[in-house]
This record gives C-alpha cells, structure tokens and sequence, in this order.
C-alpha cells in the first residue's frame, strides 16, 4: 500500500521539506511504499484539497505560509496544543478523520542550545509566532512580541501571552527570534525589523525561522556581534521529525534529516 505525504503552501516550491523527510523515509527503510512531495495550493481551494486527500492515498501533510489557521480550522480533531495555539501545520488522515498538531512549538524548544532564560523577543505574529510565544511563555520566559502592525502584536498576546513591545531594544533580551517572513524575499533585517547593528551580543541566542542555502543575513550579524545562531533549517528538521514520527511510528533519523535539507 502506497502512503503519500506532502507539505502544503504558497509559495512552496522553495520548501526543503520534501528532499529532508524523502531522505528520513529512504533511512527508515519506508521507500517505495512511502513518498512525500510539495503541493502549491491557493487559500480559495485549501479546505477542498485536503478534505480529498485521504482518498488520494495521503496519510498526512505538513502545512506552512500561509494556511495554518485554516489546516485547524478543517480538522475534525485537534490537539490542546494546536487549538492553543491557534494554528495547525500538521495534518494526519486516519480513520476516516483529519487530525491536526502543531509541532512548530516542539520544534523550536528542541532546536535551541539550551531551555530559554530570561527574556525573549519575538518578531511576527503570524502562524509561526503563535507557536514560538505559545511554547516560550510555557517554559516561564518573559516574552515581547513585535509585528510592524502592532494591532496584530497585541491581539497574539492578548490570545496566548506575552506582552507588545513596539520599539523594543533587542539587546536587551537574551533570545531572539524572528519569525516573520522577513529574508524570504531577501529583504534587510536592519530596514524590515527593529534591529540595528549593535542589537547582538555574547551570551544571546538568536534564532531565524528563515531559511535558504546559507546563513541569512540576520544570523551573520548576529554571529558578528557574538550571538549563539540557530538556523531556520534545524527548526526545520526538529518540527519535521516530530511529524514524520507521528505518521509513520518510527524515530525520526535527525542526522538523515539534516543533510537532506541542507543538500536540497
């Protein structure tokens, strides 16, 4: 029998998603009878897609930018975590119900160097903010929110913690993590986000969800000013992982996943 899994999203064909969980699937011995692909999907057809994809031989899809909200919305089931946090980007199709989780929290807290301290910026309010704020706040951090539309910085908070921070001084805090779509288009972080040069420092950590070939603009200067990085690729993978397991019941192959990210 043939199990089918994908990410779906718009834009999607930059995701590494498809070479990462294809090189865990080969790892696991699950190839040829599973495969995992990317689907573009527009938001005007979301819910009918998914709604036929078990009868297509999908046993699950990871969902990114910017569908999350509704992969919740569709699902007949949901997990405390997902319904907390108010977006889901993993979908499993088992009988006969779409069942969704959020591994983005996990994900994150699993691909930091140590447990967060202190206090913690975090830059957007979308879907993936939502599981960064969702999952700092549990671990007891101070959490600021920025969003370049500060209505949406409050109403985040309002919904799951933390607090709006306008014009916050990134320094000040000892993580960060950008998780706006800032870098996707190569945009500047010091024009697209409150950042200057000197917003880094020894005994930080600043974490860009952002991801591409190389290191983004964002994480050099943080590791120019002395910060501890981690990049968008090992959040990538840790939320990854823990989809993959749900779907399949097998430990993910972490070290199979990062090089097929990083190579894809």
């Amino acid at each position: 029998m043939k199990h089918r899994l994908a990410v779906l999203g718009q834009p999607v064909a930059h995701s590494r998603s498809p070479a990462m969980q294809n090189a865990a699937l080969a790892e696991l011995g699950l190839v040829p009878g599973w495969s995992y692909e990317a689907i573009e999907v527009d938001a005007e057809v979301f819910e009918e897609l998914v709604r036929g994809m078990a009868e297509r031989g999908f046993a699950g899809a990871n969902v990114t930018v910017p569908h999350k909200a509704a992969a919740l919305a569709v699902s007949d089931e949901a997990s405390d975590t997902a319904r907390a946090i108010g977006a889901a980007n993993t979908l499993t199709f088992a009988d006969g119900a779409i069942q969704a989780e959020n591994t983005d929290a996990p994900g994150l807290l699993a691909a930091l160097p140590e447990p967060p301290r202190g206090r913690a910026l975090v830059l957007g309010a979308g879907g993936a903010a939502r599981a960064v704020v969702w999952a700092l706040v549990g671990t007891g951090a101070e959490v600021g929110v920025w969003n370049r539309t500060p209505e949406r910085a409050e109403a985040l908070c309002a919904d799951i913690g933390g607090a709006p921070d306008p014009d916050p001084d990134a320094a000040a805090y000892d993580l960060v993590v950008n998780a706006s779509a800032v870098g996707l288009g190569g945009e500047d972080p010091l024009e697209a986000l409150p950042l200057r040069e000197d917003s880094f420092r020894p005994g930080q950590v600043v974490v860009d969800m952002v991801y591409g070939a190389d290191p983004t603009s964002l994480l050099e200067l943080a590791s120019t000013g002395g910060a501890d990085t981690v990049d968008g690729l090992e959040i990538l993978v840790r939320q990854g992982a823990a989809s993959l397991e749900l779907w399949t019941g097998c430990d993910a192959p972490l070290d199979a996943m990062r090089a097929g990210a990083r190579d894809g």
